[in-house]
């Protein structure tokens, strides 16, 4: 005779369903996933819901957490990503029959009021804008540091790399005209580096060097053999360490202000990359 699957236990509270979840998640996803989701959902979830039984919520309490949410002076983003983690929560519930639908899908997620801004609009350098503030960059070299700097616009701006990616660059991944991208480099995290592969499979890849920075890159690569301990682990434009997010972030601002050009993101160079090779007439 076969023998009927027993439910699971459906009385347990919505923050013991949040702990059930995340410790079987970490064996899914990487380290700095997981803690974005833990994060997300221990500051917009479990302090609204967390003493609620997963049996007895239903979508008026989810609508008055939604409520609760949306008076927050948050980005609209990390409301929309608050739902989209509770409905995964709520997706993992279902899998291991606690419950037997999804109600916040009824709920719905959190739509934008949308007014076109200024700061909507894509933001990128043009040649020219480009050529003004890498020549402040320059002006700013005095030490090695500076001239780490220095590069790492230069490698943004010409090559598209994320800004992750530039940070784990080592010499080793340097061959010829061709930049190896293999891996990123996460700060932050746990307050230490954590170096992954790239964001995904297509981020492994090979990027031609344009001659221009080959001739940077060289010149760089000349500042750090006078270091008698390099080696071809070394980051690119850090040296035994990588560049620290809030100093590129610091440079990037510092540059633009002295010569009077938008502060744009880090992210925006690449952006400014590819509107660099649209405009050479690069076929898409």
């Amino acid at each position: 005779m076969e023998m009927k699957e027993t439910a699971p236990d459906s009385n347990i509270t919505i923050k013991e369903l949040f702990q059930e979840y995340m410790e079987n998640k970490k064996y899914e996803v990487r380290e700095t996933p997981w803690n974005k989701t833990n994060s997300i959902l221990l500051y917009n979830v479990i302090p609204f819901l967390e003493d609620i039984k997963i049996n007895k919520l239903d979508i008026k309490k989810l609508q008055k957490w939604k409520n609760i949410i949306l008076k927050q002076s948050t980005k609209i983003t990390t409301k929309q990503n608050a739902y989209k983690e509770l409905r995964a929560l709520f997706n993992y519930a279902m899998k291991m029959n606690y419950v037997t639908q999804n109600s916040l899908i009824k709920v719905r997620n959190f739509k934008e009021v949308y007014f076109e801004t200024n700061q909507d609009k894509l933001r990128y350098y043009t040649p020219e804008q480009f050529k003004q503030f890498i020549a402040v960059a320059e002006k700013h070299c005095k030490t090695l540091i500076d001239y780490g700097y220095f590069v790492f616009f230069n490698i943004a701006y010409f090559t598209g790399m994320r800004k992750g990616e530039i940070n784990a660059l080592k010499w080793s991944d340097i061959e010829g005209n061709i930049i190896h991208v293999r891996r990123s480099i996460t700060q932050k995290l746990k307050s230490k580096d954590m170096e992954t592969p790239p964001k995904n499979k297509s981020s492994y890849r090979e990027i031609q060097i344009p001659k221009n920075l080959i001739y940077i890159l060289q010149q760089h690569k000349d500042r750090h053999q006078q270091n008698e301990n390099f080696t071809d682990d070394f980051r690119v434009c850090g040296g035994i360490n990588c560049l620290r997010d809030t100093g590129i972030s610091n440079r990037n601002n510092q540059y633009a202000d002295e010569v009077g050009l938008p502060h744009i993101r880090i992210h925006d160079f690449r952006h400014s990359h590819a509107s660099l090779l649209a405009n050479e007439g690069i076929n898409i």
